[in-house]
C-alpha cells in the first residue's frame, strides 16, 4: 500500500510526464491490438472471399448415399475446433415440363432444367461470395423470393419484382425476383436461390439439408488436415467429406496473402514495444535525482524497484485500456475507410472486425508486461548507483575525458559481422544479419552523438548566429549522449522501416512492370472468370482459337491450357502453351534460361520451364530434371529455364507445350487466349466479330488488353499506396519518443532554463534552442536510420528472391529523400509543445523548481 501511495502520488504531482509516458503505452497497446484486428479480418475475408468467387469452399459434407440428413447436423460439424463457419444447404433439381417457359414447341428450350437452392441468409454470404448486380440478397425472414442471374433473367424476360413461376412438391408457385447477380460464367443448370426455410417448405423436407459447407480458421496444411480428420470422427464415416487440396492454387494464394499481412503485424509488434521501452527508460534515467533523493532517506534498492513497477503497473494498467479502446476504433476505422479500396479494385469484401481472445490477451501482456519490464531493467540499474552518486549533475557524462566505452566496441564489432553476414549470400546469415545491424547501430549511437551533433550544429550556428540558440543546442544534446541516442534509435528504426520498405517497393514495382507488360501485350484477352485459379475455370475446344484466327485483322491467337500433376509430393499446375505463337502475343519474364532456346526445346521434346516459386521451393535449376506423375505413368521433364508470368505469379506452376499436356495429360481444353491486330485493322469491327464468335461462350469476357493492363498497373499503384499510409502509420513512435524526450527534458531543465530567462535569455532564443535540439535528434535519427534503412531493404529484397521472386534491388533514391524530409519535419512537430512549454516559463517559479 505504501509503495501504491507514493506512485500515485508521483504520477499526480507530475502530470504531464505521467500523461507522456501513458501516451507511449497507449500507442503501442494502440497499434498492436489495432494491427491484430487487422490482421484476422483481412484473412478472413481473403478466406471467404477468395474461396466463395472461385465457387470452393474447404470442406463439402454430404450423405453418402446422397441423401438429405437433419440440419442439426450443421451445429455438430460447426462444433469442431478450428471450424470458423458451417452452414447448410438444400439443393435439389427441378425438371420443367416442355415449353414450360417459351410455350413455342416449334423453338427448341432454352431453360429446361433448374437448380433451386436453399441457403442460410445469414450465413451463406460469408461463405460464397455473392456479388449482387442489382437488388439485395436474401433475408431471414423472406417467404416466396428469390435471387438469380442475370442470365436467367434475360433468358426468361424478367427484372426485379417480376415473378419465377416454378413447379415444385407444393404445386406452382411464384417467387418474387429480389436479387439479381451476374450472369452464369460457367456451363451449368441455372440456380434459384431461395432461403433455406422456403426450400424446405417447396421440395417437402422439414428441417432437412443435403449439403455443408464449411472454412476452416487456417491455412497451415498439417492443421487443416487435423481439423478435418475432426470432423470426419464427429460425423462418423456415415458421411463424406470433400476437402480443400493441400496443394490447390486457392490454398496456396491464401497462405501467400496470410505470411504478407502476418509479417506487416510483426513490424508492428516490434515498433509498439520499442516505443514503450525506449520511454519508460528516458522517464527513468530522467529520476536519476528523485531516486537519489529516496536512497539518501533511507530507501533500499528493493524499495526503488518496487516503486517504479507499481508506477510502470498503474501506466500500464491505464495505458492498455485505453490502448485497446483505440485499437479496436483504429482497426475499425482502417476497415471501413478500406472497403470501398478492397471491393473495387481488389474484389474482396472486408467483413466486421475480428476480436479474438489471443489478441486480446497479447495487448494486455504487452501493454502491462513490457512496461513492467521496461522499467525493471533501468531500475535495477539505478538501484545499484550510490545516493550521492545519484544526486550529482548530470552533465558529467559529457565532461568526462574521451574513452571508448565496451558498448561502442560491441556495436562496431556486430556493424562488422553484419557486413560479413551480407557478403555471404547466405539468407540465413543475412536475416541474422539485420538484428545485429541494428543493434550495432543502437549501441554505437552514442558515440556518433557528439560528432553528429557537431557537424549539424554548425549548420545551425550559421542559421541562428545572431543569437548563438545553435551552439546551446548542440552542447544541451552532447551533455546526455545516452539519452540522446536511445531517443534517436525510435526515430531510427521507425525511418528505417520507411526506407527498407521503399526499396523492396520500388524493386518489386520494376519487376512487377516488367512481368505484366510482358503477359498481357496482346491487343486482346478472353479473360476466363477465375485469373491464376485454373481448376475452377471451364474453357472452350480448339475450335474457337480456330474460328478466331479467321477473322480479318487477326495476326496472331495463342491460347494457355490446363492441367495438374505432381512431383516429389509437390502438386504443380501445368500450362500448356504453343511454342510458336505464345512469344507472338505474349511472354515470360526469365530469370535464368534464354527464351528463344527456352520456346525451341518446349516444341521438340518432354522440355518445362518452371516458374520461379517451384523453382526456387524445390531447388531446381535449368538442367536439371523433373519427375511428374501423369494418367498414363510416370514421365521425365528437363528443365530449360525458370520464368514466370502475371496470372501466376503467386502460385507453383511450370510450362510444357501444348502436344505434351495432350499426349500425357490428356488436356485439350483453352482456358484463356490472347490475340493480336495487324497493323492496319479495324480494331472495332475486329471486336464486333471476336464477339459474335464467342457468343455461346458465356465463360469468357473479351478484354481489351491495354486497357486491361493499364487496370493492372492501377492496380498496383492502389496497393501500394495502401501500403505507405500503413507504414506512415509505423513512423509515428519516433514523432512520440521524441516528443516525450523534449518534454521531459524541458520538464527537468526547468531551473536551467529560468537561469538562461534571469541572464537576459528571451522567449523566442529559448524556443529556438528547444527547436535546434528537435533537430539535431531528428539528423542523428535520420543518419542512422539512413544505413539501417538501406541494409534492411537490401536483404529484404534478397529474401523475396530467394522466396520465388526474382527481384533486383533498386536504390530507393526517392524514399531516401522522403525519409529525410519525415525525419526532419517529425523533429520540428515534435518540438512544437515542448518548445513553448520551455518559451512560457515563469523566469521567478523556475529558478525555485525543486
Amino acid at each position: 500500500m505504501t509503495n501504491l501511495i507514493m506512485a500515485s502520488r508521483y504520477l499526480l504531482g507530475r502530470k504531464l510526464r505521467t500523461f507522456l509516458t501513458t501516451l507511449a503505452i497507449v500507442f503501442g497497446v494502440f497499434l498492436i491490438f489495432g494491427m491484430n484486428i487487422l490482421i484476422p479480418t483481412m484473412v478472413q475475408s481473403l478466406q471467404a472471399n477468395m474461396l466463395a468467387a472461385s465457387g470452393q469452399v474447404d470442406v463439402t459434407i454430404t450423405q453418402v448415399t446422397g441423401a438429405a440428413f437433419p440440419a442439426s447436423v450443421v451445429e455438430e460439424a460447426a462444433s469442431v475446433e478450428g471450424v470458423r463457419l458451417a452452414a447448410g444447404s438444400l439443393q435439389r433439381n427441378v425438371n420443367l415440363p416442355a415449353d414450360y417457359y417459351d410455350q413455342d414447341p416449334a423453338a427448341p428450350d432454352r431453360i429446361t432444367v433448374l437448380s433451386v437452392v436453399g441457403l442460410d441468409p445469414q450465413k451463406a454470404p460469408a461463405l460464397r461470395y455473392y456479388p449482387l448486380e442489382e437488388g439485395r440478397f436474401l433475408e431471414a425472414d423472406d417467404t416466396h423470393s428469390a435471387v438469380i442471374t442475370v442470365s436467367l433473367a434475360e433468358a426468361l424476360g424478367l427484372g426485379l419484382g417480376d415473378s419465377l413461376r416454378l413447379p415444385t412438391t407444393q404445386g406452382e408457385v411464384r417467387l418474387t425476383v429480389v436479387g439479381l447477380l451476374p450472369a452464369r460464367a460457367m456451363p451449368g443448370n441455372e440456380e434459384v436461390l431461395v432461403p433455406l426455410a422456403e426450400a424446405q417448405a417447396l421440395l417437402n423436407q422439414p428441417g432437412q439439408i443435403n449439403t455443408i459447407e464449411a472454412n476452416l480458421n487456417t491455412t497451415d496444411e498439417a492443421r487443416r488436415e487435423e481439423i478435418i480428420q475432426a470432423i470426419q470422427d464427429r460425423l462418423g464415416d456415415s458421411y463424406h467429406l470433400g476437402a480443400l487440396p493441400s496443394g490447390a492454387e486457392m490454398l496456396a494464394s491464401l497462405q501467400m496473402g496470410e505470411i504478407a499481412v502476418n509479417l506487416f503485424g510483426f513490424v508492428a509488434l516490434l515498433m509498439g514495444g520499442f516505443i514503450i521501452f525506449n520511454t519508460f527508460r528516458t522517464v527513468v534515467a530522467e529520476r536519476r535525482r528523485d531516486i537519489g533523493i529516496l536512497r539518501s532517506v533511507g530507501a533500499n534498492r528493493r524499495t526503488i524497484i518496487a516503486l517504479i513497477l507499481t508506477e510502470g503497473l498503474l501506466q500500464g494498467i491505464a495505458g492498455t485500456a485505453a490502448g485497446i479502446i483505440l485499437g479496436y476504433l483504429f482497426g475499425l476505422g482502417v476497415l471501413q475507410l478500406s472497403a470501398p479500396i478492397f471491393a473495387s479494385y481488389l474484389h474482396l469484401e472486408l467483413g466486421a472486425p475480428v476480436v479474438n481472445l489471443p489478441a486480446l490477451i497479447a495487448a494486455v501482456v504487452l501493454g502491462i508486461g513490457v512496461t513492467l519490464l521496461a522499467g525493471l531493467m533501468p531500475a535495477l540499474s539505478a538501484s545499484r548507483v550510490t545516493p550521492l552518486e545519484a544526486l550529482r549533475p548530470p552533465a558529467a557524462e559529457a565532461s568526462a575525458p574521451f574513452r571508448v566505452k565496451p558498448g561502442t566496441v560491441i556495436g562496431g564489432l556486430l556493424l562488422v559481422l553484419a557486413v560479413l553476414a551480407l557478403v555471404s549470400g547466405d539468407i540465413r546469415l543475412t536475416s541474422l544479419g539485420i538484428l545485429l545491424f541494428i543493434m550495432g547501430l543502437v549501441m554505437l549511437a552514442p558515440a556518433l552523438v557528439t560528432p553528429i551533433a557537431r557537424l549539424f550544429g554548425s549548420l545551425l550556428s550559421i542559421l541562428f548566429a545572431r543569437d548563438g540558440t545553435g551552439t546551446l543546442a548542440q552542447a544541451n544534446l552532447s551533455r546526455q549522449p545516452t539519452r540522446a541516442a536511445v531517443t534517436a534509435s525510435a526515430t531510427m528504426i521507425g525511418l528505417a522501416l520507411l526506407i527498407a520498405m521503399a526499396g523492396v517497393m520500388s524493386s518489386v514495382t520494376v519487376y512487377f512492370e516488367d512481368v505484366v507488360r510482358k503477359s498481357l501485350g496482346s491487343d486482346f484477352i478472353l479473360l476466363p472468370p477465375s485469373v491464376a485459379v485454373w481448376g475452377s475455370d471451364v474453357g472452350a475446344s480448339p475450335d474457337l482459337a480456330v474460328r478466331l484466327r479467321q477473322v480479318d485483322g487477326v495476326e496472331a491467337v495463342s491460347t494457355l491450357r490446363v492441367g495438374v500433376t505432381a512431383s516429389d509430393g509437390a502438386a504443380l499446375t501445368l500450362l500448356g502453351l504453343d511454342p510458336q505463337t505464345f512469344p507472338q502475343v505474349s511472354g515470360l519474364a526469365f530469370q535464368s534460361g534464354d527464351p528463344e532456346t527456352a520456346y525451341a526445346a518446349l516444341a521438340s521434346g518432354r522440355s518445362i520451364i518452371l516458374n520461379n516459386i517451384f523453382a526456387a521451393q524445390n531447388r531446381l535449376g535449368v538442367g536439371d530434371e523433373i519427375e511428374l506423375i501423369t494418367p498414363h505413368g510416370r514421365q521425365t521433364y528437363q528443365v530449360v529455364g525458370v520464368a514466370g508470368d502475371y496470372f501466376n505469379a503467386k502460385v507453383s506452376v511450370a510450362y510444357i507445350s501444348q502436344a505434351n499436356l495432350a499426349a500425357d495429360f490428356d488436356r485439350e481444353e483453352d482456358v484463356l487466349i490472347q490475340l493480336n491486330l495487324t497493323p492496319d485493322a479495324d480494331a472495332k469491327a475486329v471486336e464486333s466479330a471476336l464477339r459474335e464468335i464467342m457468343a455461346p461462350y458465356p465463360q469468357f469476357a473479351l478484354i481489351n488488353g491495354r486497357e486491361y493492363l493499364e487496370q493492372t498497373m492501377q492496380l498496383f499503384r492502389v496497393a501500394f499506396l495502401v501500403f505507405d499510409v500503413l507504414l506512415g502509420v509505423l513512423a509515428l513512435p519516433s514523432l512520440i519518443a521524441m516528443l516525450n524526450t523534449l518534454a521531459i527534458a524541458v520538464i527537468e531543465r526547468t531551473r536551467e532554463i529560468g537561469m538562461l530567462r534571469a541572464t537576459g535569455a528571451t522567449r523566442r532564443q529559448v524556443r529556438r534552442m528547444i527547436v535546434g535540439e528537435a533537430l539535431l535528434l531528428a539528423a542523428l535519427g535520420t543518419a542512422l536510420g539512413m544505413l539501417a534503412g538501406l541494409y534492411l531493404g537490401y536483404v529484404l529484397t534478397g529474401a523475396v528472391s530467394v522466396a520465388g521472386f526474382p527481384l533486383t534491388y533498386s536504390f530507393p533514391a526517392a524514399g531516401l529523400i522522403a525519409a529525410t524530409a519525415v525525419g526532419l519535419l517529425f523533429g520540428a512537430l515534435a518540438a512544437i509543445i515542448p518548445a513553448r512549454q520551455a518559451a512560457r516559463l515563469e523566469i521567478v517559479q523556475a529558478l525555485r523548481y525543486e
